[in-house]
């Protein structure tokens, strides 16, 4: 520093050579994330702009998984403050702070931003885009399953573990019923890949079933497994009339799931309709169905 530049920086008072420390807030997606840094210059390169990156990932990904429609921002919802601090201090102190028109925003302060908690840091971006995009405080429990919920991964995670739930205990969660989860049944959680869950969905299918409780197959059989309708096919005629249904259903669970579920649907739905036509042998019948399994087993392998 020259002579000159030493006078001019002790000619300046407290107030503006803070002021000129301070570095240009980082603003992210549309306004909606502002991150400032009252520190020195090293720290604001390496915390600054990383900072605001991984705040405003977290809100593509919540504005992605549809929690809320994006929008322009003329005065921030999630304000972030860095600080100077460089222990080991994980604290993230957040609030919800009102400006004068009674607009509601987070305001997010990493004391030290090296060693913040980032779980803690996850949460309150979460509350703070809850704020600011749905008017709306929520507990940190909500904002986990928000968090978790924008998460492709975590969210296929965690319905497919909620409908097992349904499946083998009849646990039901909050504001689910039936409807909902036969629904989930036929949904196409991750295309084109069958998990062992949707191997475990569509070997659960495949059964005959009565189209009335009351009016069992030939007068005593509530259901029958497709090699047992080969034979009641010829004897009861609403066997063939539930195994068309059947076809289309196996066709189904098994679309959009990988080339060799779609093969082993297909080849169920095959033999299905030539229940139903009665125009085939019997040996012929198992011999469609016995590849129709094999096909299934090579899903499964």
């Amino acid at each position: 520093m020259s002579i000159l530049s030493a006078i001019l920086v002790l000619a300046l008072t407290r107030a503006e050579i803070i002021e000129r420390f301070r570095s240009p807030p980082i603003t992210q997606v549309e306004g909606l994330v502002q991150v400032y840094a009252d520190c020195p210059a090293d720290m604001r390169n390496e915390y600054q702009m990383p900072v605001a990156r991984f705040i405003a990932n977290i809100c593509r990904k919540l504005y992605d998984a549809g929690v809320a429609k994006p929008r322009r921002f003329q005065d921030p919802g999630i304000v972030v403050h860095i600080g100077s601090v460089r222990t080991n201090v994980t604290d993230v102190v957040s609030s919800i702070d009102s400006r004068t028109n009674g607009d509601r925003f987070m305001r997010i302060t990493l004391p030290a931003p090296e060693f913040a908690d980032m779980n803690l840091l996850c949460l309150a971006v979460v509350r703070g885009f809850s704020v600011a995009l749905l008017d709306e405080d929520i507990d940190n429990d909500k904002a986990f399953r928000m968090l978790r919920s924008s998460d492709p991964a975590q969210r296929l995670a965690d319905e497919r573990a909620e409908l097992m739930r349904w499946r083998e205990k009849g646990e039901f969660a909050e504001g689910r019923d039936d409807e909902y989860y036969l629904k989930q049944l036929r949904k196409v959680a991750d295309p084109g890949n069958a998990s062992r869950e949707d191997v475990l969905v569509f070997a659960s299918r495949l059964m005959l079933y009565p189209p009335y409780y009351n009016l069992p197959f030939c007068g005593r059989y509530t259901g029958c497994t497709f090699r047992e309708a080969i034979e009641l096919a010829k004897k009861d005629p609403v066997v063939r009339f539930v195994a068309v249904s059947k076809a289309r259903e196996v066709l189904v669970f098994g679309a959009g799931r990988g080339d060799q579920m779609s093969a082993a649907a297909e080849a169920y739905a095959s033999f299905l309709r030539e229940v139903a036509r009665g125009e085939k042998s019997a040996a012929e019948l198992e011999e469609m169905l016995t590849d129709a399994e094999q096909k299934l087993k090579g899903v499964v392998q």
